[in-house]
């Protein structure tokens, strides 16, 4: 082996180390999400709570993305991926940290919103790095990975929540888990130039050029109606479960983290499919009308419980295909490599928005109406999206799928 050939080995090493950290990172942040939902039964009877309250602290988290996520993707543009990076996972650690020892509901919930600015930050700087760090070729594989993290952290946290004695415990394993995360980002993730180099003047109006852009708009409301329709789901699937099911909280987590992980199968399926050249609309269609149709057999007592929760499956696993393909196209649809933030924090909106309103939205529903009711919302979210697909479809949106052009 020459020098040369070991030098090129030792920096792809470092490079695909730091990909492995980045997306840890994601897993963390995506874990205090999931943690709410397999510690919703403890927060109803320790705090003294209602499911729709459950559903606030929940939703609460992801409020700041709501109009954070692109001035987030402007900093980032300006300041550099992993200094956001390491802000993202200090924020989320000491956000846990402190709700963990919140007395009341009020500074639990103030806890979630210092969470959730910390999720925000980690969201948006860290794909952002992946961009810069693979090479263009390896660019859809590696963004289908990365939009594995939500349900993979999803899953972990309600494999892991039983384990612990309350839900406290689990705020202050999540904090430890990020606070290491830190550590590992600070020492093995580097600072990576954009490929265009800096641009930092003009960044807010090129980033309201771009979020005018058909394109752009359109991936952010694709990726807001899945965000509605799977967190509606899984923000309660344990509660859920173990209702239709009648199965201990300890199950349902279990049964839930696999129905998580389903959808990681979905995600790693649609960067294969990409590659394999399978249509971007036709992915996203076809997991859309799933996800709509599965969701009236999971809230509607027509089928089951054990039937129930395979549509579960069917419903996280298919709707996986979505985020996958917004995240690999949205590249692309940023233009330049300095947008490149900036169309992952128009993303990460339209993803808050279905994480603020599914939980809240259904939380609230369900304990009026009963679960039967949240099928209407989900339906209606699963109609929207093949409307947005099809208008998707008429746009010019073909180069997008293939390289860096005006879409």
């Amino acid at each position: 082996m020459t020098i040369g050939t070991a030098v090129v080995q030792q920096s792809e090493a470092k490079r695909w180390a730091a990909v492995a950290v980045v997306i840890g990172c994601g897993i963390g942040a995506a874990l205090q999400v999931g943690k709410v939902a397999i510690a919703a039964s403890m927060l109803q009877q320790n705090l003294g709570i209602d499911l729709a309250a459950v559903g606030t602290v929940a939703g609460i988290f992801a409020v700041l993305g709501l109009v954070g996520s692109v001035p987030a993707g402007v900093v980032i543009a300006a300041v550099g991926a992993r200094r956001v990076l390491l802000c993202g996972l200090a924020a989320i650690a000491l956000g846990a940290a402190s709700g963990a020892l919140a007395p009341s509901l009020a500074v639990l919930l103030a806890s979630r919103l210092l969470e959730g600015l910390g999720f925000l930050l980690v969201m948006v700087a860290a794909p952002a790095l992946l961009d810069r760090v693979v090479d263009v070729g390896a660019r859809d594989v590696t963004m289908a990975v990365w939009s594995c993290v939500m349900p993979f952290g999803i899953a972990l946290a309600l494999v892991a929540g039983p384990i612990f004695d309350g839900w406290r415990a689990i705020w202050w394993a999540s904090s430890a888990f990020v606070a290491l995360l830190f550590v590992l980002a600070g020492v093995i993730v580097p600072e990576v130039a954009s490929r265009t180099g800096p641009a930092r003047t003009g960044l807010m109006q090129e980033a309201a050029a771009l979020a005018r852009r058909r394109t752009p708009a359109l991936l952010m409301v694709l990726l807001a109606l899945y965000s509605l329709m799977f967190f509606a789901l899984f923000s309660f699937l344990p509660i859920l479960l173990t209702e239709r099911l009648g199965v201990s909280s300890q199950s349902a987590g279990g049964l839930s983290a696999l129905a998580a992980a389903g959808n990681v199968v979905g995600n790693l399926a649609a960067g294969n499919l990409l590659a394999r050249g399978v249509g971007r609309i036709v992915l996203i269609a076809v997991a859309a009308f799933v996800m709509g149709a599965s969701a009236l057999g999971i809230f509607l007592p027509v089928l089951g419980g054990w039937g129930a929760f395979f549509l579960c499956l069917l419903f996280s696993a298919t709707g996986g295909l979505i985020p996958a393909t917004l995240l690999a196209t949205a590249p692309a649809a940023a233009r330049s490599a300095t947008m490149v933030p900036v169309m992952m924090g128009l993303l990460m909106t339209g993803s808050n928005f279905g994480q603020v309103t599914g939980p809240i939205t259904v939380g609230a529903v369900v304990s009026t109406w009963g679960w039967g009711a949240a099928c209407i919302m989900v339906v209606a979210a699963a109609i929207l999206a093949g409307l947005a697909a099809w208008m998707l479809a008429r746009g010019d949106h073909k180069r997008v799928g293939e390289a860096r052009d005006p879409a």
